[in-house]
Protein backbone atom coordinates (compact mmCIF):
# COMPACT_ATOMS: atom_id res chain seq x y z
CA UNK A 1 0.00 0.00 0.00
CA UNK A 2 2.72 2.60 0.92
CA UNK A 3 4.16 1.76 -3.02
CA UNK A 4 0.86 2.85 -4.16
CA UNK A 5 0.96 6.25 -2.52
CA UNK A 6 5.20 6.67 -2.95
CA UNK A 7 3.71 6.69 -6.84
CA UNK A 8 0.79 8.63 -6.03
CA UNK A 9 3.24 11.05 -4.82
CA UNK A 10 5.68 10.78 -7.28
CA UNK A 11 2.97 11.58 -10.18
CA UNK A 12 1.79 14.54 -8.07
CA UNK A 13 5.51 15.71 -8.04
CA UNK A 14 6.07 15.06 -11.42
CA UNK A 15 3.23 17.09 -12.56
CA UNK A 16 3.93 20.21 -10.51
CA UNK A 17 7.70 20.25 -11.47
CA UNK A 18 6.08 19.83 -15.37
CA UNK A 19 3.47 22.40 -15.41
CA UNK A 20 4.90 25.49 -16.79
CA UNK A 21 5.61 23.77 -20.01
CA UNK A 22 1.45 22.61 -20.47
CA UNK A 23 0.64 25.83 -20.39
CA UNK A 24 0.27 27.34 -23.60
CA UNK A 25 1.10 30.61 -24.57
CA UNK A 26 -1.37 33.24 -25.98
CA UNK A 27 -0.74 35.43 -28.71
CA UNK A 28 -2.54 38.00 -26.62
CA UNK A 29 -0.80 39.15 -23.69
CA UNK A 30 -2.12 41.90 -21.09
CA UNK A 31 1.60 43.35 -20.80
CA UNK A 32 3.81 44.18 -23.60
CA UNK A 33 7.55 42.95 -23.94
CA UNK A 34 8.84 46.90 -23.65
CA UNK A 35 7.03 47.05 -20.10
CA UNK A 36 8.16 43.95 -18.67
CA UNK A 37 11.93 45.01 -20.04
CA UNK A 38 11.54 48.20 -18.24
CA UNK A 39 10.28 46.38 -15.14
CA UNK A 40 13.29 44.44 -14.92
CA UNK A 41 15.71 47.50 -15.85
CA UNK A 42 13.30 48.93 -12.67
CA UNK A 43 14.73 46.25 -10.33
CA UNK A 44 17.77 45.90 -11.39
CA UNK A 45 18.42 49.48 -10.67
CA UNK A 46 16.91 48.78 -7.22
CA UNK A 47 19.09 45.66 -6.75
CA UNK A 48 22.08 48.53 -7.72
CA UNK A 49 20.96 51.14 -5.02
CA UNK A 50 20.29 48.17 -2.24
CA UNK A 51 24.23 46.94 -3.24
CA UNK A 52 25.66 50.67 -3.09
CA UNK A 53 23.81 50.92 0.06
CA UNK A 54 25.17 47.59 1.66
CA UNK A 55 28.76 48.55 0.51
CA UNK A 56 28.65 52.00 2.21
CA UNK A 57 27.50 50.25 5.55
CA UNK A 58 30.29 47.74 5.06
CA UNK A 59 33.03 50.18 4.96
CA UNK A 60 33.54 49.08 0.89
CA UNK A 61 32.54 52.95 -0.28
CA UNK A 62 33.66 55.96 1.43
CA UNK A 63 30.49 58.56 1.89
CA UNK A 64 31.82 60.74 -1.46
CA UNK A 65 31.76 57.91 -3.79
CA UNK A 66 28.31 56.90 -1.90
CA UNK A 67 27.12 60.18 -2.60
CA UNK A 68 28.48 60.17 -6.44
CA UNK A 69 27.49 56.58 -6.87
CA UNK A 70 23.95 56.41 -5.09
CA UNK A 71 23.09 60.13 -7.15
CA UNK A 72 23.82 58.36 -10.63
CA UNK A 73 21.87 55.72 -9.78
CA UNK A 74 18.95 57.32 -8.89
CA UNK A 75 18.69 59.42 -11.70
CA UNK A 76 19.20 56.10 -13.75
CA UNK A 77 15.88 54.54 -11.84
CA UNK A 78 13.89 58.03 -12.48
CA UNK A 79 14.65 57.82 -15.99
CA UNK A 80 13.34 54.23 -16.21
CA UNK A 81 10.48 54.83 -14.22
CA UNK A 82 9.57 57.74 -16.35
CA UNK A 83 10.15 55.34 -19.45
CA UNK A 84 7.92 53.12 -17.97
CA UNK A 85 5.08 55.39 -17.25
CA UNK A 86 5.47 56.49 -20.62
CA UNK A 87 4.70 52.75 -22.19
CA UNK A 88 2.11 51.79 -19.96
CA UNK A 89 0.17 54.90 -20.82
CA UNK A 90 1.02 53.99 -24.15
CA UNK A 91 -0.31 50.68 -24.06
CA UNK A 92 -3.63 51.66 -22.15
Amino acid sequence: MSVVYGLILLGLAAAFVTSPFWRRETGSSSESPVVANLEAAREAKYREIRDAETDLASGKLTQDDFDRIDAELKSDALEILESLEAAKSDDS
